[in-house]
């Protein structure tokens, strides 16, 4: 009984914090802050060719020299084409980074992900059928139709967005606070059974590298450089949570190393 509520509050959670934390970045930007920082072409490609050339070859090259497991690989799959963090404009602003470049960014990402994802992930992952819809649907419907709305109303309706967002901000942070402390104590045997399989090391060197891609790609400025250095290295968390949640569930070991 106790297994089946904590998969019901995983399960609601996931769904709160993804569509509370879209709700809340629109409710909070407009249409020329997203794109004021973006006109940059070659910047834009740059950050393009990191996260979803580089950053998916990287996944693939430390799956490999590690030999991971089915589930560890698929979940570093996933993890390595789901770009655009929802945290990026915190920690950019924590980096001293210009949020105003992570915003756009981030939204950038974002929207190829709901592209990429479908029609990339069933390439990488060999031996695993997987609905392209199914992946897009999710992240059309649970992502970026809330951060259009969000968008809407803030266009619209200014101080209605204003006295929302605070709300919907603190609604995800409470939502994921949840989805974590559920989600460690569902697969809590799993996790220490990570131990000693290579998924910690996977992690490590993923994040490093990618870090480090993003980071040299990012040019001489160093406001920039950071952001586009988080901006690789963070991947989407809930793009990652929704397609492994929905596809691979039931494939041991994929969300494991997600919430790890």
């Amino acid at each position: 009984m106790e297994g089946e509520i904590l998969d019901v509050i995983l399960k609601v959670s996931l769904l709160v914090f993804v569509v509370s934390s879209m709700l809340a970045m629109g409710l909070s930007l407009t249409v020329a802050q997203i794109i004021d920082p973006l006109r940059s072409l070659r910047l834009v490609l740059i950050a393009l060719a990191a996260n979803f050339v580089a950053v998916p070859l990287i996944g693939w090259g430390i799956a490999e020299l590690l030999s991971l497991e089915e589930g560890l690989a698929i979940g570093l799959t996933i993890m390595a084409v789901a770009a655009g963090a929802p945290f990026l404009p915190k920690l950019a602003a924590a980096a001293n980074g210009s949020v105003a470049f992570s915003v756009g960014l981030m939204v950038l990402l974002m929207v190829v992900t709901v592209a990429y994802m479908p029609l990339v992930l069933p390439l990488l992952i060999s031996g695993v059928e997987v609905n392209p819809w199914d992946i897009a649907s999710s992240l059309i419907f649970l992502m970026l139709l809330p951060l259009g709305i969000g968008l809407l109303v803030r266009a619209r309706y200014e101080d209605a967005a204003a006295g929302f967002q605070p709300l919907m901000t603190q609604t995800s942070t409470i939502a994921i606070a949840l989805l974590l402390v559920a989600g460690v104590i569902v697969n809590f045997d799993n996790i220490v059974e990570l131990v000693g399989t290579g998924g910690f090391i996977a992690i490590v060197l993923f994040l490093a590298a990618t870090m480090v891609v993003g980071y040299l790609g990012g040019g001489r400025d160093p406001a920039v450089r950071s952001v586009l250095g988080l901006g690789t290295a963070q991947r989407n968390l809930s793009a990652a949570l929704v397609v492994a949640g929905q596809n691979f569930s039931d494939t041991r070991g994929v969300l494991t190393f997600i919430f790890v």
